[in-house]
């Protein structure tokens, strides 16, 4: 049995430990925010957070999560600055990479909460859209930005607790 924490809650699977945790996520415990994209870890579509990090799933196996803290698009609860301007920027065409877009997003604010253009560009080159809607995924990590830098609190998924 391989335990983990998912959005903060104890869970386990039973899964053979070669299987990708993208997987287990979906299939066993029933998170679908998290999607499969190419199947390598190159699309983005599947990432989520592990200690913080964002990762790519479909190429993470299982028995590598043990003991480690998962947070995937559901565990943001609605309620990071990223979901709101990705909605006001209207950045969703097909929708199906933005989980993984606002996840791998999440860890450049965490990191670094006022990123210039061109560090957005390179933190989010791995990332595919086959929509090529990059302008809007640019525009609302830097409105997200804005708003993390003017709000006294967010949520930080980096570490699963509200920031002050």
């Amino acid at each position: 049995m391989i335990a983990f924490k998912l959005n903060g809650k104890d869970v386990s699977s039973t899964s053979e430990g070669d299987t990708p945790l993208l997987w287990v996520i979906r299939d066993e415990l029933g998170f679908k925010g998290t999607k499969f994209g190419c199947g390598i870890g190159m699309c983005g579509a599947c990432t989520v957070h592990i200690d913080g990090a964002a990762v790519r799933t479909c190429s993470f196996p299982l028995q590598a999560a043990m003991n480690k803290n998962i947070t995937t698009i559901e565990g943001l609860n609605n309620n990071h600055p990223l979901q709101k301007t990705w909605i006001d920027e209207q950045v969703p065409q097909c929708g199906y990479c933005q989980s993984g877009q606002i996840m791998q997003a999440a860890t450049l604010l965490a990191k670094n909460p006022s990123p210039s253009e061109q560090e957005i560009v390179d933190h989010m080159s791995g990332n595919l859209c086959r929509c090529m809607a990059y302008a809007r995924i640019k525009s609302a990590i830097s409105s997200a930005a804005d708003v993390m830098s003017a709000d006294v609190q967010y949520f930080d998924p980096t570490s699963s607790t509200q920031q002050s």
